[in-house]
Parts: C-alpha cells; sequence; structure tokens
C-alpha cells in the first residue's frame, strides 16, 4: 500500500505544481501544496520499498513439545527470494 500511495501522492502533486490552476478559489499557493505532496510521495515510496525489502528476510522459530522428552527448537531463516513456493 504505501508505494500505491506514494504514486498517487506524487501524481497529484505534479500536477498541481506544474499545471496552471487557479488558485483563487482555494485561497492557497497550490504549487507549495504540489511539492510538499510529491515530497511525502517520495517518502511514502522509500518507506515501502524499505519495508518490503525487510519482509523478505524473516526468521521463524518452531518449538514441538513432546511428552516425556526434551522439547525440540527448530529455527529456520527464509530468505524468500530463493524460496520457489512463494
Amino acid at each position: 500500500m504505501g508505494i500505491g500511495l506514494g504514486i498517487t501522492l506524487l501524481v497529484v502533486g505534479a500536477i498541481m505544481s506544474f499545471t496552471t490552476l487557479d488558485s483563487d478559489y482555494i485561497g492557497t499557493n497550490l504549487d507549495v501544496v504540489g511539492w510538499i505532496l510529491i515530497a511525502g510521495g517520495a517518502l511514502a515510496i522509500i518507506l515501502g520499498l524499505i519495508q518490503n525489502a525487510q519482509r523478505t528476510r524473516t526468521a521463524h522459530t518452531v518449538v514441538q513439545e513432546r511428552r516425556g522428552g526434551p522439547d525440540v527448537v527448530e529455527r529456520d531463516v527464509i530468505d524468500r527470494r530463493d524460496d520457489p513456493r512463494v
């Protein structure tokens, strides 16, 4: 969702900044609002890419309890880029 939101903010900000919209109706400088939306969109895209990169490196711990025996702990590090199931 972060990447899609970032692209939307970039597009809306570019429309507000680079086109000749009549700002008399709103009473604000639409160029400044457009640049703020562009900066927010770029930040949303960067944060979305960082979150997606962190999702590919996950670690899972599986604990199996056995009756009368010691617990078995398996630690499995999954790199989703190499996993054919994903």
